[in-house]
């Protein structure tokens, strides 16, 4: 079992930047590959991004390629995403994912969500 606690969210202008972070407890976190979603209001849950166990494979959804940065530290049981230039369209909760695979099929284990609300 691992337990997921993200942190970070909140409301920011378009334009400007937040970093989320998800802590992780439990099992050994370097055997899991990391990911982060997103549901806006309405809409069915997206996959964001997603980085491999050892952090050397990241993939990105394309509307986020150039302004999102997913990375972890397996020190800390850690995973963040780094999110720049953030638009009205970024708005949504944002959940860390874990498990023994990467990218949008993801599905072992999930936190609990993070709202991120960008005003234009």
């Amino acid at each position: 079992q691992v337990q997921l606690v993200e942190s970070g969210g909140g409301l920011v202008q378009a334009g400007g930047s937040l970093r989320l972070s998800c802590a992780a407890s439990g099992r050994t976190f370097s055997a899991y590959g990391m990911g982060w979603f997103r549901q806006a209001p309405g809409k069915e849950r997206e996959f964001v991004a997603s980085i491999s166990r050892g952090g050397t494979i990241k993939s990105y959804t394309d509307s986020v390629k150039g302004r999102f940065t997913i990375s972890r530290d397996n020190a800390k049981n850690t995973v963040y995403l780094e999110m720049n230039r953030l638009r009205f369209e970024d708005t949504a909760v944002y959940y860390c994912a874990a498990d023994s695979i990467v990218g949008p099929r993801m599905n072992a284990y999930w936190g609990q969500g993070t709202q991120v609300t960008v005003s234009s």
